[in-house]
């Protein structure tokens, strides 16, 4: 470490390792004798104690000043300069420690005083801070000054260390901030593509679909609009589809324009737009509609060629506040663009009951359901899940089934809604517990999953509700696995987590089902107690076809491996998609390549075998799953 003497009565040693100029006194000062002292000729070795010196001389203020500037252009710095106040010829000592002050902020100074002009009041107003200079009175004892000079050499290091630990903080925190606000922006950028459609850069199916249910949950009447351009197809199949995507462009931003102040205008697909808005009536709805209808009915220059543009809309006016089915608004406003559509285009039509005899069909469902189980028409089937490097049925997905009079087999899409809406949910729903845990205690160690809707996921002690089932049968916790959906869980995600805890906590499997086609987001994977992902059939089915299913597929996998959750992929039906997922990583499949949903005693011989197969004998089908396992025997 470099200390600096500055004295105007340097000792003759022409050893020292000193810089100075002009003539030089042979008598020596009391600070220059007190250095030879207490540093030698050479200056002072690290010790234990103290660090090593090395020492600089200067009999002139001047040159103690271009000393200090060659230190700081060469990344020398000193440590310390002791400084004779008064140093006759040249500047003194108040002056010198003043310009070495403003060319090293970090030094310490220690101005060595006997009589002098100046108070320390005086030079410390110069060459201050005042944490930075120090005074020795002459006489002094050697012990005082090898201190000061161990004490505040010492200090200067740690100050420098901190400095630069600082320093590199510093950079490491804008690092952070530029990384974060990378990731942000990268995100957000995401958000806005799976959000938006990319020809017209206006909300798609997704943002749509997202901004009608939360409108559903607000009071106030809305209207919901779907508009379909009248002759599009013909502009696509003489102009080319070019010529079609520009016209969708010139389109959506007539809708834009048309459209009530507020409105929300989507790109569903195709040539199909939707329209959401509030509004006081049915009247003033039909009256903005026709506004939107007739600003579309105008001639449009496409790449040098005049086309007539026309539309035609279909209108449902819904009293918001109940948290109805954006879907089932969705379906209406289609039932009546389809009765504009036949009507002569060109025109609008609201929604009216008599357009829909799902209406009534509904109704029925929801009166011969709530006899259902009493006549013995429900059944559950199970569709094993396989594990990924093996044909090993590890478990099975408990599916209801209606086999009724009137309508014969009834798809489950159908009658789950309406009894959702009806409250019969919970009646069918612990009829299928019920029947999945008498079926799983005959199985030798596989599990079973039990899809549970929103409206159950809500039920007045859910988990206590599933916990005395699972003890009423004698089953493990361990084996139900409870399939939910971001839907159900997404309304009150505060409750919503709490109650996947609990449910983890007594070792009850958590599956998010249809992952993807909701809310998907990091947030909801690292906020709620999950055991694996499944991801939605409607992304397996297009990995063949569309890049953009394939890396979500991609995407889902390898984000549920960095959790370290499992990850399974519904509807497999072909051997490319199974030999796709297992080199994307999946850790369990299910779907018809394997086995379609089977009766209880079929899934029974599956369970009791662990294959697809369910005997000792293999089939062709299993024969050649085995082979696109790569598996023997």
């Amino acid at each position: 470490m470099r200390i600096l003497i500055v004295d105007d009565e340097p000792p003759m040693h022409d050893s020292y390792r000193r810089s100075f100029a002009g003539p030089r006194s042979r008598t020596g000062s009391a600070l220059d004798a007190m250095a030879v002292e207490l540093f030698g000729e050479d200056g002072v070795d690290a010790t234990d104690d103290a660090p090593a010196f090395v020492l600089t001389y200067c009999d002139q203020g001047l040159d103690a000043v271009a000393a200090i500037e060659r230190a700081v252009v060469d990344d020398e710095p000193f440590a310390v300069a002791f400084i004779d106040v008064r140093m006759p010829p040249g500047i003194d000592g108040r002056e010198t420690a003043k310009r070495i002050r403003a060319l090293d902020p970090d030094i310490n100074i220690v101005i060595v005083t006997g009589y002098s002009d100046f108070s320390p009041i005086e030079i410390s107003k110069v060459a201050g801070p005042a944490d930075k200079i120090f005074y020795i009175a002459k006489p002094f004892e050697v012990a005082e000054i090898l201190q000061t000079a161990t004490a505040l050499a010492q200090r200067w290091r740690n100050d420098r260390d901190l400095a630069t630990a600082r320093d590199l903080l510093a950079a490491q925190v804008v690092q952070l901030e530029e990384q974060g606000a990378e990731l942000a922006a990268n995100e957000s950028r995401a958000l806005h593509m799976a959000t938006h459609d990319s020809l017209t850069d206006a909300p798609n199916r997704l943002a749509f679909l997202r901004a009608l249910a939360a409108r559903t949950r607000d009071e106030g009447l809305f209207a919901t609009v779907m508009i379909d351009l009248d002759r599009f197809k013909l502009v696509n199949d003489t102009l080319g589809h070019l010529a079609g995507d520009a016209l969708i462009r010139e389109i959506c931003a007539i809708l834009n324009q048309a459209a009530p102040e507020g409105a929300i205008v989507a790109r569903l697909g195709g040539d199909e737009f939707g329209i959401l808005f509030e509004t006081p009536g049915e009247a003033a709805a039909v009256m903005a509609c026709e506004l939107i209808v007739s600003a579309c009915s105008v001639s449009l220059q496409v790449f040098g060629n005049s086309v007539q543009g026309g539309a035609s809309a279909g209108l449902v006016v819904t009293a918001g506040g109940q948290g109805g089915d954006p879907v089932d608004v969705i379906r209406r406003s289609d039932l009546a663009l389809n009765d504009a559509k036949r009507g002569g285009r060109g025109i609008v039509r609201l929604f009216d009951e008599s357009m829909d005899e799902g209406i009534r069909f509904r109704r029925r469902v929801e009166s011969g359901l709530g006899q259902a189980i009493e006549r013995g028409e429900l059944s559950l089937v199970y569709q094993p899940i396989v594990s990924r490097d093996a044909i090993e049925v590890v478990g099975f997905e408990a599916l209801v089934r209606w086999s009724t009079q009137e309508y014969g087999l009834m798809s489950p899409a159908i009658f789950i809604p309406i009894a959702e809406e009806s409250n019969l949910i919970h009646e069918l729903g612990d009829w299928v517990l019920g029947e999945a845990l008498d079926v799983l205690k005959q199985w030798p160690g596989q599990y079973v999953s039990v899809n549970f809707s929103p409206r159950q996921f809500r039920r007045h002690n859910f988990v206590g509700h599933i916990m005395k089932s699972v003890q009423r049968a004698g089953i493990a916790p361990a084996r139900l696995q409870i399939e939910i959906t971001e839907t159900a869980i997404f309304d009150d995600a505060e409750r919503a987590a709490e109650t996947l805890y609990k449910l983890r906590q007594m070792g009850f499997r958590i599956a998010l089902d249809d992952f993807g086609t909701g809310y998907s987001s990091l947030y909801n994977i690292r906020k709620f107690a999950l055991d694996c992902l499944k991801i939605d059939k409607s992304f397996i089915d297009g990995m063949g076809r569309e890049r953009e299913s394939a890396a979500i597929v991609h995407s889902i996998i390898h984000l549920g491996r960095a959790l370290g959750l499992g990850v399974i992929a519904e509807g497999v039906e072909t051997e490319a998609q199974v030999q796709a997922l297992r080199l994307a990583g999946a850790s369990h499949m299910q779907g018809y390549f394997f086995s379609r949903p089977v009766t209880a005693d079929r899934a029974l011989e599956m369970a009791l075998t662990g294959t697809v197969d369910g005997s000792d004998d293999v089939s062709n089908d299993d024969h050649k799953i085995r082979q696109t396992f790569g598996i023997r025997g």
